[in-house]
């Protein structure tokens, strides 16, 4: 099912959301052959780092620049499909090529295989921990086995769009499925190139009187703040709160090069 809009968004033409086919009853094509998730760097010498506190946050190298270049070449055999230059009634105008495959072994193998787990789950932010819950969104799982794969050429971007949140079920070693539901997107950054930043727009700050009585929620009270821009570093993964909390964002137009990206999601227990 397409991610709907945020209902106070309705009154903006830009402000859609993201639009991501809806599965099919035909049968699933068998998952491509994943190269080897090698080279990886130590997670010890990985790090969660904070852009925006709650909301986005980054992890630098968690894709070796080598680990990247056999990605791309891997991932330009695949069937890319360029996405319509219409979009449908409340989705977000997007003009880019992508994958989309349901895997959860490479879900699995991508979550526990690199850093990723244990820079969600234990080194800046303790999954288990009241205040781990709490920033993700609840016990974090694992990754959606809904994998897209984006490329962006020269002239190709990604409108203005909230992402929202999925109920999904996870396979366990237990031979029953987990209930889950997605809170963060996942973002790796296989490129670079000129353009194509991942721009976020916070929502305006509502002040207080200085005597510490709340204001009414008058437009002269509202601090804006600038939009966050994002740069693309080959081998970073950018991870950005979805579903109710999610800021509105677009993937600004590729003036030169291309943009490969890996996209998944956190999962929380449901």
């Amino acid at each position: 099912m397409p991610p709907k809009s945020k209902p106070k968004a309705t009154n903006n033409p830009k402000s859609k959301s993201s639009s991501e086919p809806t599965k099919s009853h035909r049968q699933e094509p068998a998952p491509p052959n994943w190269p080897l998730l090698k080279p990886l760097i130590p997670s010890t010498d990985l790090a969660l780092e904070t852009i925006l506190s709650d909301q986005i946050y980054v992890v630098r190298n968690l894709f070796t620049s080598t680990l990247c270049k056999n990605y791309v070449s891997f991932l330009s055999t695949l069937p890319l499909v360029t996405t319509p230059g219409r979009p449908k009634r409340g989705e977000a105008v997007r003009v880019n090529d992508r994958f989309q495959i349901d895997d959860p072994v490479f879900a699995e193998r991508l979550w526990k295989e690199t850093a990723l787990s244990q820079v969600v789950s234990g080194q800046s932010a303790d999954a288990d921990s009241a205040e781990g819950k709490d920033l993700w969104g609840g016990e974090v799982l694992g990754l959606n086995p809904n994998i897209r794969v984006y490329r962006y050429s020269k002239g190709q971007f990604f409108g203005q769009h909230y992402d929202d949140s999925v109920s999904l079920h996870l396979p366990s070693l237990a031979d029953r499925s987990l209930p889950g539901k997605t809170t963060w997107t996942l973002l790796i950054y296989l490129t670079t190139c000129t353009g194509g930043e991942t721009v976020f727009y916070p929502e305006p700050v509502l002040s207080s009187k200085k005597n510490g009585s709340k204001s009414k929620p008058l437009k002269d009270n509202n601090v804006d703040m600038d939009p966050i821009a994002v740069e693309l570093e080959v081998g970073m993964a950018l991870l950005h709160r979805h579903g109710d909390k999610c800021l509105l964002h677009e993937g600004r137009e590729v003036k030169q090069g291309e943009k490969w990206v890996i996209r998944s999601d956190l999962v929380v227990r449901r």
